[in-house]
Parts: structure tokens; C-alpha cells; sequence
């Protein structure tokens, strides 16, 4: 059963504000809720970032990236974001409608819902969806009705069922959802217009919570943060365009005023525009920062939201420090020369969020860089432990023969004494040295544990540090 009907002189008195309300990108999806305001989007286009890039991504749920080379999952885009305010039951209907509301409709919509996600986990919900994550609702059926959604179609009574393919069926199940969750909805015509013009679909919210509560099912503050939720970006990205034209004012609007605070310290930094008809406002990467508007009416009303834009840059390897150089274990630290959220694989093994790793084996060893916001992972990049076998065995086979310290070329001045447990000296070492082969003037020593003392300087920062180690080693036979 659809809840809301409008009378006409309803529907012209929100149309103008309502129409404004499309964004084909997910990262300024626009919120909305369940408060009787019927969504009526025209769309056109499919967004400036490709939210399913049609190389990687080829199939979301349902939804199909076409045959042809240049096509994507998108095409005649929009997305919502709605905030669960109460638990229950919740569906919408999505309703193809004539341009000018005139003849028949010529677009047939597909839609995707994804979630539930944390607002408060501080995650990209944009690049998690891009990245891959299934939605949990879907349907890319041929209509055989104008209505497609999740529950009931409204127009032949049958009730939605999970998306089978050719089924005919245009609705998926009921959501179940609970307060605070976040959902973001995906709705796209795949194939193009006939005539190249916009098309108009109106969007409608149902289900059991919906008619209990219109006014709370879907939290309507969220809609007051009419500029979307907060933006993370990858710097080199198309520009962000703000609206003030999806606030509660709609059209009337007797001034506008954007304010900056780049570094989101309370401080405002400056103005960026001021005047009645500077109803947009468009933030080129990579300037991040928290931008304000100020909405005057005609009535002397003030309206005003804020959103936070972040730019980060692909993870560039600035250093490897060894915590504990030279000691028992090689412990490490992967430094990175940029503000991303990232993790971290070293040798081929899984990724980490700590950007530390416990026993390293000296030497030549690799790590890989992950921007877990979608800006870039790096190539495999070698790095050097400097570092010593805890045993070799200089049986001649081959492996282990020799001890040495791996990466000493690296050092300045090094210089190793190895002594028996006694405290003999049975060899030096340098940086020319090929190492020792667990022989004293020309005789085997036995198996046993070595001790040695390694004498050496190093550049730190363009300070030149004097160390000196001493541990041991064993040989076996």
C-alpha cells in the first residue's frame, strides 16, 4: 500500500524545491526521509566519478556493467542517503514518470540498496560500496509496470522477493532496519534515454515503521545536512559542487554565504562567496576543510549547514625505521609521506592497519601500501633490514655457510669482532669481508654460541651516530 497521496496544489508547491534534488555520485548522495514530501529527481548523466569504475567493478548485486566498451553499472544516475529513526519495517517505491507528465514514461529503473552502515565508524561508506560491497537489496528485472522497489508493488499487488532473473518481479524484500543505521540507495536507468532529454521518476517511502511513525521511520535531521554527509576524496578528483538549493528554503533565497575552515579547528579561514545568487559552490581537490553555508530567506529566516571535505593523496613510502636495530628480533615501522587512512603488507603477506611488524627477517624484504579511502596502493617496494642470522651451518653445502651481517654495506665504517664464549677473538670482519665460514686459522671450530662486536656509524637525519653492538650467534654442524 503506498502511504502518501498529494493533492496537485501539493505537489506544484514542493516540485521546485524537490526537482533540485538529484546528485549522480554517491560521495554528495542526498539525504532524505519519510516526511510526506514526495523525491521527483530529473537525471541526466552518470555523476563526474565513477563510483563502480567499469574496468574493475562489473557487477554490483544485480546490477551488470552492459556489453558495450564504454558502458558502466551507472547511467542516468541518482543517490539518497537515509538514517534509520526507528526500528521496523521499511520499502519505497520508485515510480517512472512522463517528462512534463505527458505520454508514456522512457526510462525503466533499476535501483541498489547498500548498508547498514556506522555513522559514527568514521568509514568512507562511498568507497566501500565502490570497492565492491554487495548491495543487500537489488533489482535489474524488465518492468512489466511502472513501479519498482522494495515490498509491494502498488500497482499489481505482488510482493517482492529476492532478485531473480527474469522472474518479472520488479520488488525485493522488506528492509528491516534499526535506529541510527545509515543506507545508501542507488537508482540508475542502464539503458539510454530514447530521446536524450532528462527523465523523472518519483521516489516514495513505505512499510510498516513508515506507517506508524512518518514522521521518525527515517531520521529527518539527516535532511537538514542538506549539503550531504562529510566528503572524502582522492586528490586529482573532479571537483565538488555544494548546493544550497537542496536546504529546507528551497527557492527562496535572499542571500547565500560560504565560509571555509581548511583546517577544521573552529577557526574560519575565509569567504569564499557572498551574494544572492551564489547558490553553488565548488571545491577543487585538494583543498580539504569544512565549508559553512548561510542561507538568508525572503522572510528573514537563517538556514545553515556544514560539511567536511577531505583530499588524500596516494600513499607514498617515506621510510622504514627499525625500532630496535640490530637486536634479537627486527622490529619495524612503515612511515608514509601523506594524510590517508592506510594498511600494510610485508613479504606477501596480509595487510595491517598498524604499521608496525614484529620479527622481520634481516635483509632484503617488501612491503605494500594501501589507501584504505580508495586513493592508491603502491607497486611492491623493497626494503633492507640490516640484520644477522641467529645460526648458520658451515657444513659446505651451499646454505648457511657463511655468517655475516646482512645489509653491512650499508653502514659506515663497520667493523665485527666474533669471539668464542671464553672471550677469544677468532675473526674481524668488515664491509669487504665475504664472511666468517666457522674456521680458526684453518681448523673447524665446534658447534657452539659465538658471541661478536660490532663496532659502527650510521647517517640519521644528517647526524653522523656512533653505535656498537654486542650479542651472539651459534654455529651448527
Amino acid at each position: 500500500m503506498r502511504t502518501l497521496i498529494f493533492v496537485l496544489g501539493c505537489l506544484l508547491l514542493f516540485s521546485t524545491v524537490l526537482n533540485a534534488q538529484n546528485s549522480p555520485d554517491c560521495r554528495s548522495a542526498i539525504p532524505v526521509c519519510a516526511d510526506g514530501q514526495p523525491i521527483m529527481p530529473f537525471v541526466d548523466g552518470s555523476g563526474d566519478v565513477d563510483d563502480f569504475d567499469p574496468d574493475v567493478i562489473r557487477q554490483s548485486g544485480c546490477l551488470e556493467k552492459g556489453s558495450v566498451s564504454s558502458a558502466n553499472i551507472e547511467n542516468n544516475t541518482s543517490w539518497f542517503v537515509f538514517r534509520a529513526g526507528t526500528g521496523g519495517q521499511v520499502g519505497f517505491d520508485i515510480e517512472a514518470l512522463p517528462i512534463g507528465g505527458v505520454g508514456t514514461p522512457t526510462a525503466e529503473w533499476d535501483f541498489a540498496v547498500y548498508g547498514p552502515y556506522d555513522q559514527t565508524s568514521g568509514q568512507n561508506f562511498c568507497s566501500i560500496i565502490s570497492s565492491g560491497d554487495d548491495p543487500i537489496r537489488c533489482n535489474y528485472e524488465v518492468n512489466d509496470t511502472n513501479f519498482t522497489g522494495i515490498g509491494v508493488n502498488p500497482e499489481n499487488g505482488v510482493e517482492g522477493g529476492p532478485f531473480v532473473k527474469g522472474s518479472q518481479n520488479t520488488y525485493d524484500e522488506w528492509l528491516d532496519v534499526r535506529p541510527g543505521e545509515i543506507y545508501y540507495i542507488l537508482i540508475n536507468n542502464f539503458n539510454t534515454n530514447f530521446d536524450g532529454d532528462p527523465e523523472q521518476f518519483s521516489l516514495t517511502f513505505t512499510g510498516s515503521s513508515v506507517d506508524a511513525d512518518q514522521d521518525n521511520a527515517l531520521d529527518c535531521t539527516l535532511r537538514d545536512e542538506f549539503l550531504g554527509l562529510d566528503i572524502v576524496a582522492c586528490e586529482g578528483d573532479p571537483d565538488i559542487v555544494l548546493t544550497a538549493l537542496n536546504s529546507p528554503a528551497g527557492p527562496d533565497i535572499a542571500n547565500v554565504t560560504w565560509t571555509v575552515d581548511y583546517e577544521d579547528d573552529g577557526v574560519v579561514d575565509a569567504t569564499l562567496a557572498d551574494g544572492p545568487s551564489e547558490t553553488e559552490l565548488t571545491v577543487s581537490s585538494p583543498n580539504s576543510g569544512r565549508y559553512f553555508v548561510e542561507i538568508q530567506t525572503s522572510l528573514a529566516t537563517v538556514i545553515t549547514d556544514d560539511i567536511l571535505i577531505t583530499f588524500y593523496g596516494a600513499p607514498v613510502l617515506d621510510e622504514v625505521i627499525v625500532l630496535d636495530d640490530l637486536a634479537d628480533s627486527n622490529n619495524i615501522e612503515i612511515v608514509v609521506n601523506g594524510n590517508g587512512d592506510y594498511e600494510y603488507a610485508i613479504n606477501g603477506g596480509d595487510f595491517q592497519e598498524d604499521p608496525i611488524f614484529n620479527d622481520v627477517p634481516p635483509g632484503i624484504n617488501s612491503v605494500i601500501i594501501n589507501d584504505t579511502n580508495g586513493c592508491g596502493t603502491t607497486e611492491s617496494i623493497d626494503f633492507l633490514v640490516v640484520g644477522y642470522p641467529k645460526f648458520f651451518t658451515p657444513n659446505t653445502d651451499g646454505y648457511n655457510d657463511y655468517w655475516n651481517i646482512l645489509g653491512i654495506e650499508t653502514l659506515i665504517d663497520p667493523v665485527v669482532h666474533i669471539f668464542d664464549r671464553y672471550g677469544k677473538l677468532i675473526k674481524q670482519l668488515d664491509a669487504m669481508t665475504i664472511g666468517w665460514d666457522g674456521t680458526y686459522n684453518g681448523r673447524p671450530m665446534p658447534s657452539s654460541d659465538y658471541w661478536f662486536k660490532m663496532e659502527y656509524s650510521r647517517d640519521e637525519e644528517g647526524v653522523i651516530v656512533a653505535r656498537s653492538l654486542r650479542t651472539h650467534f651459534t654455529l651448527k654442524r
